[in-house]
């Protein structure tokens, strides 16, 4: 399939419509896939996340990564619960490389894959992006500066069934506060060298460089959503400053790059891609995602989704 305009969106599961992009016709890949959220035979438990929505409908927050079986999801932790968690890590990985095989193929020489992952799963994430044939060149935290603990406080539970020992866990708790997330970054291998596949694809190495001379550090904070950027139906919306900030790390100017986006979500790297004249492609398979995609489009260019191609 050839991208006939500044941009595509496909609607349907990305394993299958990858098949319909040509062979190294990808500059950068940004992504946000779902963390390994209750994932059982290669399914998410959706009444799970329906659910804790609807708990929190008046909060920015939601537990995105919880594997199977955990105190938040309900369980005890014997020896099935912690082989279930672990068919689950399987299961997960062999998803993500089905995924990252496609990217394989799409993408040139030199071009970086960018995925958001938990600091629990990007682990997981890297090695079905290495199990496809990508070179594993960093992992960026994101940081946030912000983050509840998902977990227990081992005295307030201790001293809710009575237990006279509570109060000696004072300040015990079974997890820490997270207050980033990891972008993990793998490369399709180089032709020989960075100069061979400049010459050849125009990509290969960063912008690390600074405008004031100072070099860009695999810490990245400070970007925040505007208010135009939150919307109920998505929890985990990555802020649109930060986006650009990881195209204009990876992709040098040219308008000829395509930037694609496999889980599209509410198509902000689809914006940012295009805000910096770049050509971009979108896939989603939720209708309702696909719905706020063209919505945001539509608005950010002053149409009403007429610029859009979408696949079902």
């Amino acid at each position: 399939m050839n991208i006939s305009k500044r941009w595509q969106l496909l609607h349907g599961d990305c394993r299958e419509l990858l098949t319909l992009l040509e062979e190294s016709s990808i500059s950068c890949v940004i992504t946000d896939p779902p963390y390994n959220y209750e994932f059982i035979g290669r399914n998410w438990d959706h009444d799970e996340i329906q659910r804790r929505r609807e708990r929190i409908q008046n909060s920015s927050t939601l537990v995105k990564n919880i594997p199977y079986g955990s105190g938040l999801a309900g369980g005890v932790r014997n020896e099935r619960w912690y082989q279930r968690n672990r068919e689950n890590v399987v299961n997960y990985i062999e998803w993500a490389t089905d995924w990252s095989k496609e990217l394989m193929r799409v993408c040139k020489r030199g071009a970086v894959v960018a995925v958001f992952s938990s600091t629990r799963t990007l682990a997981h994430i890297q090695i079905a992006l290495e199990n496809a044939g990508f070179y594993a060149r960093d992992v960026l935290v994101y940081r946030r500066h912000s983050g509840i603990p998902k977990g227990l406080n081992i005295e307030k539970k201790l001293d809710k069934i009575g237990d006279t020992n509570a109060q000696q866990w004072q300040g015990w708790h079974t997890c820490l506060r997270n207050e980033w997330e990891a972008i993990v970054i793998v490369q399709k291998p180089l032709k020989n060298n960075y100069i061979e596949t400049i010459q050849m694809t125009g990509l290969g190495p960063f912008k690390a460089i600074l405008s004031d001379g100072s070099f860009q550090s695999n810490i990245l904070e400070g970007f925040s959503k505007g208010r135009d950027e939150n919307f109920d139906e998505h929890c985990t919306i990555k802020p649109l400053s930060l986006i650009r900030k990881l195209i204009e790390l990876f992709l040098p100017q040219d308008n000829s790059h395509i930037v694609l986006d496999p889980f599209a979500g509410t198509g902000t790297t689809l914006i940012a891609a295009l805000e910096l004249g770049y050509q971009t492609i979108g896939i989603e398979i939720e209708d309702q995602y696909i719905n706020i995609i063209q919505q945001r489009l539509g608005e950010y260019f002053g149409k009403i989704g007429q610029e859009f191609e979408v696949f079902d």
